[in-house]
């Protein structure tokens, strides 16, 4: 891997990688956000995870906002009425859209196969 240029933590993501996601999003057609980009909760590291979410509530994409802090972060920036849908579920989210099974809805399946 690959030394980070500087010995100071990072607690946001650059310019550039703004700009570069910013592009990213304005083609796409469904965005699926499961994590702020930087320390949304000081206002200091809170660029890229505002420009980034502005975007996205601002494309044509359907997005899918998952994980607690993904959602207050869109709350926090008012904009979780200009998102698709809006969920606190985040790993169990990111597992079901990967196929992976989930154990509370197999328990709920085999419950009902028995019925």
């Amino acid at each position: 891997s690959e030394a980070l240029p500087t010995a100071y933590p990072i607690f946001d993501i650059g310019t550039e990688t703004i700009r570069e996601y910013v592009n990213t999003v304005s083609s796409a057609r469904s965005i699926v956000i499961s994590g702020p980009l930087g320390v949304y909760e000081n206002k200091e590291f809170l660029a890229g995870t505002k420009e980034v979410f502005e975007a996205i509530a601002a494309s044509n994409a359907f997005s899918l906002v998952g994980g607690g802090h993904t959602v207050a972060a869109v709350e926090g920036l008012g904009l979780a009425n200009k998102m698709g849908y809006v969920s606190t579920a985040g790993g169990a989210l990111i597992e079901f859209l990967m196929g992976e099974e989930l154990p509370g809805i197999a328990a709920l399946e085999k419950a009902a196969a028995r019925t």
